[in-house]
């Protein structure tokens, strides 16, 4: 029996309305969308078209993975960031607007250095800064580090998705370690620019978070520590090594957590120009500082 796809998408509306998603008809339409691989305009101009009852069940099965709390993006497989299209997975964080305003920061401070001819991604996930970063700085150098094999193997996809994977180097690294048959020794060079968007939520917070992000992200992407500042102070105590004079280093942060983080790079005396930075919704979310 046929059903049209403005009846699919109205049950699919009510059944995320019933489980209680944020946004339900904007999912159930972006899920249609994703099934049919077209955009809103088709779904609109041909709601009253019938399907088969294949096509069906399949968007059936999206909107129950979505009504039982997984992410949109991991269902579709992709998110925008910074007006470019990155894959993500179970993997890695999904980038957000929070880390947007963090990279616009970097691009921006790029352009009042001198030379800004290498940046360095801590804790790259998805890739969505260092390949961000590659394309708004097309002759800069980007190296982009990860603990996490998966997370790089989707980064690097990303690099190629993006046309920038002969522009990013990336590197399995903990923190700025790296160990290779048996030793350890610590990432080469030195740059022009160090970015981080490190695990920064408190261990016991992580128990609050909202099911969609505790469930289905990487709890090694997201547990900061007892205090959520582990990350912060390797950061801290690393980062002035792999500096070059007058460097930057440039830092997400958890809103609350402005005073703690620059109270690390103060107490390390090799940092000058610390400051905080606010989001667009006015909380604390970039610190920044340079090379003493």
């Amino acid at each position: 029996m046929l059903i049209t796809f403005g009846q699919i998408l109205e049950i699919g509306i009510k059944t995320l309305k019933q489980a209680n998603i944020h946004d339900a008809e904007r999912d159930a339409n972006l899920l249609l969308q994703y099934m049919m691989h077209e955009d809103n305009r088709f779904i609109f101009l041909h709601r009253n078209d019938g399907t088969d009852e294949s096509h069906a069940d399949e968007y059936f099965s999206f909107i129950d993975r979505r009504a039982a709390g997984e992410p949109l993006q991991y269902i579709t497989g992709s998110q925008e960031f910074m007006g470019h299209e990155f894959e993500v997975n179970e993997s890695v964080l999904i980038p957000r607007q929070d880390t947007e305003t963090v990279v616009e920061f970097a691009i921006e401070q790029a352009g009042k250095m001198k030379k800004c001819g290498s940046v360095l991604d801590m804790c790259c996930g998805s890739g969505a800064i260092a390949v961000s970063m590659a394309k708004a700085l097309p002759k800069a150098d980007v190296t982009a580090c990860d603990c996490s094999e998966e997370a790089l193997e989707t980064a690097k996809r990303n690099a190629v998705k993006n046309g920038v994977e002969k522009h990013v180097d990336f590197k399995k690294t903990d923190m700025f370690e790296i160990e290779k048959r048996g030793k350890v020794t610590h990432i080469k060079g030195k740059f022009d620019m160090i970015i981080s968007n490190p695990p920064y939520i408190p261990r016991a917070v992580i128990d609050t978070l909202q099911p969609e992000v505790r469930d289905h992200e990487p709890m090694l992407a997201l547990d900061g520590g007892d205090d959520g500042l582990d990350f912060y102070r390797i950061i801290a105590r690393d980062a002035c090594g792999h500096m070059k004079k007058r460097g930057m280093l440039i830092m997400e942060i958890g809103h609350d957590q402005g005073e703690a983080v620059t109270g690390l790079l103060r107490d390390m005396c090799a940092y000058a120009d610390i400051e905080v930075h606010k989001d667009l919704a006015g909380h604390d979310r970039i610190v920044s500082c340079t090379l003493a």
